[in-house]
């Protein structure tokens, strides 16, 4: 599929003579219904940046929710467009992304059924593609990709998402998620002078490729005043295709199922009536086509976004992730709430939803903190009633057994301070031989060293301390094991020092001494973190993880 393209972009850039007139500058893909549900919202306001291109010159050829069959035909148009002009080129692609060995592909938008390996291969739109014609204006050229989320499985031999990107010499790559392309390409690409460098940042977004420290996509030369999108000819009347042209604006600005329909009825035969009837099946079998306009007119930032996720999984709706990204995680929780609360069933937020949503996840951390104050409370009263009984006993055994219950206790440092006393009275009192088989085994300090002394004495002065390191031991290399995996997950986080600090005076605002507010996590702050979990119902492992983050941090990092 991707010979057959370049072949034929070969042949266009060759001659113009003889085909309809199209955009040169300019191609926007922005594919986002993806088997009967919208993925993203982001993709469809990319295609609404090409009227922001068109207001500053820029000729732009943009198509939506299309086929196999629909993107080979706008790729067409726009390389048989492209002029011999020192102006950017830009080819901006949104949606669902598969990558192999071959490159990468933007999904079209398909009946429902998902891709599989063959349909990707022949009816996706490759990347490739694109970079070819791109190199063709080394410095001037851009590639702009906005990928949305998908679960989409093609088998073995692709995998979902946008895979690494090889630009050719002098092409430059943006890359970044959908709603964060859009913004950019709406708000700031047609500024000019904008410097790539100084904007990519604050939109989340990623340049590859050719990016000097003044690379820009406008420059004040390239802007030549307002173009209109290019009117086709319908007939020997050119006034009648310029009323088609303007009827099929007004319907692309409603996009609704009602505009396409007052399309239709003045244009039956129109140069877009295809589109108008593929625009129209697409919305009669959205079910939530309305839910999801209501929450694209939102224009939900990405922090918005992680705020409503973190909202779900305080209320127990698991969005599978807090990051910015609805994907089908976030939409099943969304539906999940909303059947919960007696509402439409739609995945989509409008703003009375969200509303309600952080009154509710406001209301229920109230209730976890009581909560948790009342399980530290009861943990305390228990902690003082074992430490009673340990005093009444005043025996060793005792003490091992309250630290083996309460390692971070309130009276754990007395326990130990006791055992460390019960222990140097054994030592004064052993013989020399036996204390110098002790110190043997100390010195060691392995499991092994401690079963070879009990073998040799096991009635001797440090047999219980020998028994209780062996069992000390073992629990310690178990606890190693555990912590590792808890810091593997707790660095899979990415938690920068910023949101460290505010983890520790979270900590410390809860009374729980962290130690030093710095951003480096020492055993004071492992200890605070271990006490926190376990008076809050949480997986005591003394490492940060998703849920703990929620929970501790719903008033710092989450953006409380």
């Amino acid at each position: 599929m991707v010979f057959k393209r370049l072949a034929l972009a070969g042949l266009l850039l060759g001659s113009t003579a003889g085909t309809v007139q199209a955009a040169g500058d300019a191609l926007i893909i922005g594919n986002s219904r993806y088997g009967a549900v919208q993925s993203f919202f982001g993709a469809a306001r990319v295609v609404a940046a090409g009227d922001s291109l068109r207001e500053v010159g820029v000729d732009v050829t943009a198509i939506s929710d299309a086929d196999g069959r629909a993107m080979d035909e706008a790729f067409a148009a726009f390389v048989d467009g492209i002029e011999d002009k020192e102006t950017p080129l830009i080819v901006i692609l949104a949606g669902a992304f598969m990558h192999g060995p071959s490159g990468s592909y933007l999904l079209p938008v398909d009946d429902g059924r998902g891709p599989d390996a063959a349909s990707v291969l022949t009816g996706a739109f490759p990347v490739d593609a694109a970079l070819d014609i791109l190199a063709a204006a080394p410095g001037r050229s851009f590639l702009i990709l906005g990928e949305t989320a998908s679960d989409q499985d093609a088998g073995l031999f692709l995998e979902a998402g946008l895979g690494p990107i090889d630009a050719p010499q002098g092409v430059t790559v943006v890359r970044g998620l959908a709603p964060d392309v859009a913004a950019w390409a709406m708000r700031d690409m047609t500024t000019p002078n904008a410097r790539l460098s100084d904007v990519a940042e604050g939109y989340e977004l990623s340049v590859e490729g050719f990016n000097p420290p003044w690379q820009v996509v406008l420059r004040p030369q390239d802007i030549t005043g307002p173009k209109p999108a290019p009117v086709r000819p319908a007939g020997p009347d050119p006034r009648q295709a310029q009323a088609d042209e303007a009827a099929w604006r007004l319907a692309q600005q409603a996009d609704s199922a009602e505009g396409y329909r007052t399309y239709l009825q003045g244009f039956r035969d129109g140069a877009h009536a295809a589109a108008a009837r593929q625009r129209l099946a697409a919305i009669e079998s959205e079910p939530f086509y309305a839910e999801r306009r209501r929450e694209e007119a939102l224009a939900l930032s990405r922090d918005a976004r992680r705020e409503i996720q973190r909202d779900l999984s305080i209320l127990g709706y698991n969005p599978r992730g807090i990051d910015g990204l609805f994907g089908p995680g976030t939409r099943g929780a969304a539906k999940a709430w909303q059947k919960a609360t007696g509402r439409t069933q739609s995945g989509y937020f409008d703003q009375p939803q969200i509303v309600a949503l952080k009154e509710a996840a406001r209301a229920r951390s109230a209730e976890l903190e009581a909560e948790a104050a009342r399980r530290a409370a009861e943990l305390e009263r228990a902690d003082n009633r074992f430490w009673a009984d340990v005093q009444r006993r005043g025996d060793e055994e005792s003490l091992r057994r309250y630290l083996d219950e309460y390692p971070d206790g309130l009276h754990a440092d007395q326990a130990r301070d006791a055992l460390a006393q019960y222990e140097r009275q054994r030592e004064t009192s052993a013989a020399l031989q036996d204390k110098r088989a002790w110190e043997r085994a100390r010195e060691a300090n392995t499991a092994q060293a401690y079963r070879v002394y009990l073998n040799e004495r096991p009635d001797g002065a440090f047999a219980q301390e020998a028994a209780a390191r062996i069992a000390e031991l073992g629990r310690a290399e178990e606890d190693a094991r555990a912590g590792a995996r808890a810091r593997a997950e707790e660095d899979s986080l990415g938690l920068n020092p910023v949101a460290l600090r505010l983890a520790e005076a979270r900590l410390a605002q809860l009374g729980l001494r962290p130690g030093a507010v710095d951003g480096r996590f020492d055993k004071d702050t492992r200890r605070a973190l271990r006490e926190y979990q376990r008076t809050h119902g949480l997986r005591v492992s003394g490492f940060l993880d998703e849920q703990t983050v929620v929970r501790l941090l719903a008033d710092g990092i989450l953006g409380r």
